[in-house]
């Protein structure tokens, strides 16, 4: 049970930390706006209360000396998943902060570059905001106060990781993947061209000997034909 609990809170962690990756490269973008600065809020946070009970979880999971060899290594890999996800989601919010203070919200004349963004992500962080008003428009202090909150918890998730390190230590590259590097992508490839031989074959149907001799008579017969033609235009 308590795997199966830190499994779900990790693949909650990772949806959400992925997400406030998307929102941070609108930042600074024609796409910024108050109403994605508060969702920036929202999923961060969000972001830092998974963290919190998921590193809590593994770390109590991980300190049991009772574990099986089998649990512990899972654990242990799920650790790692873990320490990844804090990395990104440290990097992302380092970024949001500078993003957001190269371009405050309403400065005057604030300037907006392209970030080139679009596509299905672009559209999805629309969908997420276009339940927000812009009531919050003229309120020109909250870009303000959000940075010098975005700051504080900066330094908190560094704390937590560095508390991780402290409290478990599983260095990452001891610990063993359950599949090669790759090995998802491969067997995509391996069942999409599996996929088109099977296709080809059923468009194709079953080989015929005759046929196929009847089309290698017949392009002899033509290549002969061809060559006579050329011959009979050189002699005349």
């Amino acid at each position: 049970m308590a795997r199966e609990e830190c499994k779900a809170l990790l693949d909650a962690l990772n949806k959400t930390t992925a997400y406030y990756h998307l929102l941070v490269l609108s930042v600074g973008g024609s796409a910024d706006t108050q109403d994605l600065r508060e969702e920036l809020q929202k999923t961060r946070q969000q972001a830092r209360e998974l963290a919190v009970a998921t590193g809590a979880r593994l770390t109590v999971a991980l300190r049991d000396r009772s574990l099986v060899a089998e649990d512990r290594a899972e654990f242990e890999r799920l650790w790692v998943a873990f320490s990844g996800c804090l990395d990104l989601l440290e990097a992302d919010m380092q970024r949001a902060l500078a993003l957001g203070t190269a371009f405050p919200l309403h400065a005057p004349r604030r300037p907006l570059v392209l970030t080139g963004v679009s596509g299905g992500s672009s559209l999805m962080v629309a969908r997420a905001l276009s339940t927000r008003s812009q009531r919050h428009e003229a309120e020109g202090g909250f870009d303000v106060a959000d940075l010098l909150e975005l700051e504080r918890e900066i330094l908190q998730v560094g704390e937590m990781i560095d508390d991780m390190e402290m409290k478990v230590n599983v260095p990452r590259w001891t610990v063993q993947a359950r599949q090669a590097a790759g090995a998802e992508l491969l067997s995509s490839v391996s069942a999409g061209a599996s996929s088109a031989r099977m296709s080809v074959q059923e468009r194709s149907g079953p080989c015929d000997p005759n046929k196929a001799l009847a089309t290698t008579v017949f392009s002899a017969v033509l290549l002969a034909a061809v060559a006579l033609a050329l011959c009979v235009a050189n002699l005349s």
